[in-house]
């Protein structure tokens, strides 16, 4: 966040939008992150088999509930690859423009997985049969 006076004297807060249009406009590129690609490469390793167990165990207890979770676990997968593939990119090839690429790619599946949410629609929502072919 920023914090900025306009021209009539009023102060202004709000994001600093700097960062995203030197990332787009490639002033300057983001540092590499070698924590940040540990840690995806560990949620690719770890989140396929937690989504696994969750929904065997949401079929085991018949909650639509936790089939769910274990499928948005799932999601999280993706996500991971997704910041994976953007992370190391720019750390191999130097691809900065490759991050917030990436970044657009997580809000755009987001905001899809939100909306089909909130209209009850998707994988395992109540209603649907539950199996291993759409969880």
């Amino acid at each position: 966040m920023r914090s900025s006076t306009t021209p009539t004297g009023s102060t202004r807060s709000g994001p600093d939008h700097s960062s995203v249009q030197r990332a787009l406009i490639g002033q300057t590129s983001p540092d590499t992150s070698s924590v940040g690609i540990g840690l995806a490469i560990a949620s690719l390793i770890v989140m396929p088999l937690l989504s696994t167990a969750q929904r065997r165990t949401g079929r085991a207890l018949h909650s639509n509930a936790v089939v769910a979770d274990g499928t948005q676990t799932l999601l999280c997968t993706y996500l991971s690859a997704v910041l994976l593939a953007g992370l190391i990119l720019n750390a191999t090839v130097g691809w900065f423009w490759v991050d917030p690429l990436a970044a657009l790619v997580i809000a755009a599946v987001a905001v899809r997985e939100g909306i089909q949410a909130w209209q009850g629609k998707g994988c395992c929502a109540p209603g649907t049969a539950c199996d291993d072919s759409c969880c």
